[in-house]
């Protein structure tokens, strides 16, 4: 029997401790609750956003968020092996969630090759043959999907080096969870209040300032249509710099003007910041829309893409047209849910228009919902109420972790231990996941 491939788990963005290495001892800036969160420490530098606007500094990534993480991947660790003896590694990939995604992704290039490299080294693999094969499955949640999708997409999983004996590419199966592949309203809440259920915690100035310096919070700004309204002439896309309301250029000029050590041009250097912010994002979601599974050499069958549905989710936004320029008007109206009946739901974060991936088709995708967690399961069902919402906790569902192990294992499931539900308008005889007899949930 062939081992599973090595896994990696690529969490979403702000799910990752943040340390600074330059005090002895080191000291971590970005923690799990909201009064452990230093965001002028986390706050990025306008002149050069590699860097932190407080120096000196040198801030890394830390941990996985262990409330979210841990147990996918213990359970994984698990379950995925045959025996204790001959143990499939699942290993986190820790990453500065701060910075544009394609500086991520190149980070897990080089992480996929260490992870091949240290398996390799494994006894019990090298029987297996592994140094033949060197493929790896990459499991993402939220934005940690995008980074996968992006790193495919650029490199087509492609190995530096070829080998004669490998395959030329180097991921042999995917799972997203919950991923915004084409963004969520949440995003322009977090940019313009400084909260939204991106995370927990209450508003304030310091944390508007480091969400609108964040580069990869504007990756996951809504690239989708249905339910944005604008005024027109303005641009139908929160990609142009035109649709966003003067107060946030403003902030950012005065953060500009209190960090930077130039002086001169302030606003010039913030509208070009901005664009930029912008022009960056909406051209990687670009990228995205163009990938094809085939670059990677992936089919459907090689793609298990979970949407989170059933909860109340931000699916529209109107802006205003005032006299001093565009406005958001945020609302409770806007979060709806329409499920099983319509595509205005989602996870409660990540609207299911936000989620659906545009190499895969609606019938592919595997819809989970709240009521898809176990009896026993309540501390989890808690927090999805009260705390991090569905969307955050998704990867703790139980249920989830067998569906992954069948996936990629391809075992069978005698007991009927696993299930989903077609997505919103999929017939029950057109829907396709890509595990071949899955129950449907919704029936």
């Amino acid at each position: 029997m062939t081992l599973p491939d090595p896994a990696i788990v690529v969490p979403g963005i702000t799910a990752t401790y943040l340390r600074d290495d330059y005090p002895l001892p080191p000291e971590v800036i970005w923690r799990v609750l909201p009064f452990q969160k230093h965001f002028g420490s986390a706050c990025l530098h306008p002149d050069d956003l590699r860097y932190e606007a407080r120096e000196p500094a040198l801030i890394r990534p830390g941990p996985l968020y262990e409330v979210a993480y841990k147990e996918l991947i213990d359970e994984l660790r698990y379950d995925l092996s045959p025996s204790p003896e001959a143990e499939v590694p699942v290993y986190p990939f820790a990453y500065d969630w701060r910075k544009p995604l394609d500086m991520i992704e190149a980070d897990l290039d080089a992480f996929i090759d260490e992870v091949i490299e240290r398996t390799v080294l494994t006894r019990h693999y090298y029987k297996d043959g592994y140094d033949c094969r060197r493929t790896v499955t990459l499991i993402g949640h939220s934005m940690g999907g995008l980074i996968i999708a992006g790193f495919l997409q650029a490199t087509g999983g492609l190995r530096t080096r070829r080998r004669r004996t490998c395959p030329d590419h180097r991921v042999s199966k995917v799972i997203s969870l919950a991923s915004p592949f084409r963004g969520s309203f949440e995003a322009v809440v977090k940019m313009t209040t400084g909260t939204a259920d991106l995370g927990l915690g209450a508003s304030s100035s310091r944390e508007r300032e480091a969400a609108r310096l964040t580069p990869a919070l504007y990756h996951l700004l809504p690239s989708f249509d249905e339910g944005l309204e604008v005024p027109a002439p303005l641009p139908r896309t929160l990609f142009d710099p035109q649709v966003w309301q003067p107060s946030i250029l403003r902030s950012i000029e005065t953060f500009v003007a209190r960090t930077s050590p130039i002086t001169r041009t302030v606003r010039k250097r913030t509208e070009a910041l901005f664009a930029g912010l912008l022009d960056q994002a909406r051209t990687h979601r670009e990228r995205l829309d163009a990938f094809r599974l085939d670059q990677a050499g992936l089919g459907p069958r090689d793609w298990l893409a979970v949407v989170g549905c059933g909860a109340d989710t931000r699916t529209r936004l109107t802006i205003a047209a005032l006299e001093d320029g565009p406005s958001f008007v945020l609302t409770s109206d806007d979060r709806r849910n329409t499920w099983p009946n319509g595509t205005d739901t989602g996870d409660g974060t990540v609207p299911f228009l936000g989620a659906e991936p545009s190499f895969l088709d609606r019938a592919n995708l595997v819809c989970v919902t709240p009521d898809d967690y176990g009896y026993w399961e309540l501390e989890d069902k808690a927090l999805t109420r009260f705390g991090g919402g569905f969307h955050g906790i998704l990867p703790n569902m139980n249920m989830l972790h067998r569906l992954i192990v069948r996936f990629v294992t391809g075992a069978p499931d005698p007991h009927q231990k696993t299930w989903g539900r077609p997505a919103p308008g999929v017939r029950p005889d057109a829907w396709d996941p890509p595990i071949p007899g899955l129950r449907n949930k919704a029936l």
